[in-house]
């Protein structure tokens, strides 16, 4: 195992420049000249050549490039254009109100979703089974706005049992106070798909001829969903649950702006509204990288989920 991680982390290497060559091709390139839209309309040449000087947007490119790919390995991508605040202090401010939210949600999530795909996968075929997809369809085609005003209607306004804004400096109390309303919506809005997909899996794994010899060997139901069924099922839950992961560290831009919460996902509207391309790259940048980390875990995680797996 040690060998197989020392070698993805190595591959990890080229993806990183590849990335890196890219997303600079993309703002260097396509992106257009970041002089003129900072220089607004009413400008002249003189000031938007001042501009490029003080961006750097006037040095050669693989001067350009060089600088580049050092600030993404120092941690430094400068400060950003609009409201001349270091990048990396943004990035490191606004992920603790994301992760705040967004970790508890993938958590109560994911395992809310296992147990009813079990339990509807256990009664599958019945009226319980066919009513639950039934609710879940009909949640899927409401659009998450909608949740949103309902929510922040019925809870906060009508019954008054959570703030429908704001946040604060206190952990303990944006966990406690500010973020349960955010998170039970988010909950309430992902279960449905998340259950649908889990269903699919363990509806596979029955009609698997392992399932099939444990009953014949008399094993109970519930040992043979528990033990044999779900073990099996983990492997395209935690392949799921690896996808969805590296949004977490970019959060929910609709829960962040319609609950101001501070986070990065409402950070990076900002930027791209304001054309802040060093914000920009900074977390495409690392949302790239964590992906790739993430993606190495839930293979070396596949490994305790199932022996048989091996790595070559």
């Amino acid at each position: 195992m040690t060998a197989y991680v020392i070698r993805r982390v190595w591959q990890m290497i080229p993806t990183i420049l590849g990335v890196i060559l890219l997303i600079f091709i993309l703002f260097n390139w396509v992106g257009g000249d970041p002089a003129q839209v900072l220089a607004g309309k009413i400008s002249n040449p003189a000031q938007i050549e001042n501009i490029r000087h003080q961006l750097g947007v006037d040095r050669p490119y693989w001067y350009q490039l060089w600088v580049f790919v050092k600030q993404v390995f120092t941690f430094d991508f400068g400060r950003s254009w609009s409201t001349n605040e270091l990048v990396s202090h943004i990035i490191l401010t606004r992920i603790g109100p994301t992760l705040t939210i967004m970790l508890p949600v993938v958590a109560i999530t994911t395992g809310l979703a296992v147990l009813f795909a079990v339990l509807v996968a256990y009664v599958r075929g019945s009226l319980s089974d066919r009513m639950v997809m039934i609710v879940c369809t009909v949640a899927m085609s409401v659009s998450f706005l909608v949740y949103i005003i309902v929510f922040q209607w019925l809870f906060g306004f009508i019954l008054g049992w959570f703030p429908v804004q704001g946040w604060s400096e206190s952990f303990w109390k944006n966990l406690t106070y500010y973020a349960p309303l955010p998170i039970m919506l988010a909950v309430f809005v992902g279960v449905a798909p998340e259950l649908r997909l889990y269903r699919s899996f363990f509806l596979d794994e029955i009609h698997q001829e392992y399932v099939r010899t444990a009953r014949a060997k008399g094993l109970p139901e519930n040992r043979v969903m528990l033990k044999h069924v779900m073990r099996n099922a983990l492997i395209p839950i935690l392949t799921n649950v690896g996808i969805n992961l590296p949004g977490v560290f970019v959060g929910s831009f609709l829960l962040e702006v319609f609950f101001s919460i501070p986070g990065l996902g409402r950070e990076v509207v900002t930027a791209v509204n304001r054309s802040d391309f060093p914000v920009i790259k900074a977390v495409t940048v690392y949302l790239a990288i964590i992906t790739m980390v993430i993606n190495l875990v839930v293979d070396v995680l596949y490994k305790f989920v199932d022996p048989r797996v091996t790595f070559k």
